[in-house]
């Protein structure tokens, strides 16, 4: 089956679909600094479309699945939608803030197969600056719930102005707390796609745009944070370096040091380095109306409405934007903070 995949990178068109990423809510119960999601009226992913989706995934050769949101644990179905994905042959992966994760516990442990918990900091007063709420200890304690129950969690960090100095902090207190990966990204400060209408701006343009009051472009580091987060970054290659040899931190001493260059580049100092990355290759997110998208940050390109899920996969507004951005026209890439890429040796062994 794994030579079918491989037929994705042939082309623009579609044959498969290993990784399938579905919004199940708008809606959210952190209110954080880099997102307005939370500030969206909630709509919940109806059960009829889960099943209308989930009953393509044999023809598409659907492996994961991973429920986001908002907050994915917000559904009021959501164990019943990951259920459904595992009887359809998935492999299911849960994108959670945490909040519920102490209290769900044993739904979590009963329904997903892996857990990816946001943890953007390493002590109380930083995890409410960032996140909004006053619930740093409630998700460690989620995390360790989950994993005395078996299951791997990994934490997900997003490096930013106000948590950068605690990158060590948050390494021991996720080791800690049971995660078996520890992994990091930067900020988003520019996307029209992602994260809820954010800024107030022209689309089309397509450079970094005017925020408005709820501006993550303050959670980016100016030049004296980047000079500090450098030696950080020389500290924590030291400090855990059986960390990153086991792979317990996911990403190596030389990607993380691509943040730099990063931080940088919003600031005028040279270039972005675009990521290596074929996500709409081999992937599609679906928001809770059946509005498909390449990626969390490139627009959509249809709708499941009238349309089966593969029709939709490979409609002409599709294939343009794979083509695209695979050549290098979609300005967005350039400046991604979350790639993902599956090489064909992987995609053979899927």
């Amino acid at each position: 089956m794994g030579a079918r995949h491989l037929l994705n990178l042939a082309g623009n068109r579609l044959q498969t679909l290993p990784l399938v990423v579905l919004y199940l809510t708008d809606g959210c119960n952190s209110r954080c600094i880099t997102c307005d999601i939370w500030r969206n009226p909630r709509r919940n992913m109806s059960l009829s479309l889960v099943e209308e989706i989930t009953n393509t995934f044999a023809d598409l050769e659907v492996r994961w699945v991973l429920l986001s949101g908002g907050e994915a644990m917000q559904h009021p179905d959501w164990p019943l939608i990951a259920q459904r994905c595992r009887q359809a042959g998935a492999h299911v992966m849960l994108l959670t803030n945490g909040l519920l994760l102490r209290r769900q516990a044993d739904a979590v442990l009963e329904n997903v197969d892996e857990v990816i918990v946001s943890l953007d900091a390493g002590t109380p007063a930083t995890y409410e600056a960032i996140r909004g709420v006053d619930a740093f200890d409630l998700v460690l304690e989620g995390i360790r719930a989950v994993h005395a129950g078996g299951l791997p969690v990994t934490t997900r960090t997003t490096v930013q102005r106000a948590n950068y100095r605690e990158i060590p902090q948050i390494i021991e207190i996720a080791s800690q707390a049971g995660a078996d990966h520890i992994s990091f990204l930067t900020v988003d400060v520019s996307s029209l796609e992602a994260f809820g209408p954010r800024f107030t701006a022209d689309p089309s343009l397509m450079i970094m745009p005017q925020p408005n009051t709820n501006d993550p472009s303050t959670s980016a580091l100016d030049a004296s944070d980047i000079e500090q987060l450098a030696h950080i970054l020389d500290e924590v290659e030291q400090r855990f370096a059986d960390f990153f040899a086991s792979g317990r931190i996911a990403e190596s001493p030389a990607k993380l040091r691509r943040m730099l260059g990063y931080f940088r580049a919003l600031l005028g100092e040279g270039d972005f380095s675009p990521p290596r990355c074929n996500a709409p290759h081999f992937s599609t997110v679906i928001e809770v109306d059946g509005t498909l998208r390449p990626c969390y940050f490139l627009p959509a390109y249809g709708k499941i409405e009238g349309a089966p899920l593969p029709a939709v996969l490979n409609g002409d507004i599709a294939q343009t934007l794979r083509q695209a951005y695979r050549s290098g026209q979609r300005p967005e890439c350039a400046r991604c903070v979350c790639p993902l890429y599956k090489g064909p040796r992987t995609l053979l062994r899927m």
